[in-house]
């Protein structure tokens, strides 16, 4: 079995008018609830073994503030144009190209990520409580078949859905 762990970039700084969207940076509770974030994964020793990461200036601050709380080294990631925005079939072509290993940590941006965790896991009851499944810096653990190119639908199993709000400070 795999795990792979998708995570919505953290909440981000709409105070910059003059930035696009792509370009958007992590407002203060975005980079602590990216820490928190990465502090949970170091403390449930799921440090992933390699990482993909939307190139948006969101997504990439969310990776550096999990880096800060867990023993990541660059080799282990890799930036992923396509992520920014992503539909649930690029994401998923995304993963079908991801490395031979058995823990990936997927980071990117709403309404892909939800969409692929509902392709996976029929998610959609989820909804039925909150307005989105996966609020900003939510992670998703889910166990998956043995093969990342053969990602079906409802091929995983929702392990547990963590929100930093729901942590500790």
């Amino acid at each position: 079995m795999r795990t792979l762990l998708l995570m919505r970039h953290a909440k981000s700084d709409w105070g910059f008018e003059d930035l696009s969207d792509f370009a958007r940076p992590l407002n203060k509770r975005g980079q602590r609830a990216a820490r928190r974030m990465g502090q949970w994964l170091a403390d449930n020793n799921l440090t992933p073994d390699h990482v993909i990461c939307s190139t948006a200036c969101r997504a990439q601050e969310t990776l550096h503030g999990v880096r800060q709380r867990t023993q990541l080294s660059n080799r282990q990631i890799s930036y992923e144009k396509r992520g920014y925005l992503a539909d649930l079939n690029t994401l998923l072509q995304i993963l079908a190209e991801a490395p031979e290993t058995d823990l990936v940590l997927l980071i990117g941006h709403n309404p892909g990520m939800e969409a692929l965790l509902t392709y996976l896991c029929d998610a959609e009851p989820l909804r039925s409580t909150t307005k989105t499944a996966m609020p900003t810096a939510t992670l998703a653990q889910i166990t998956l078949p043995d093969e990342w190119q053969d990602l079906q639908r409802h091929s995983g199993e929702l392990v547990q859905l963590i929100q930093p709000k729901t942590l500790d400070a």
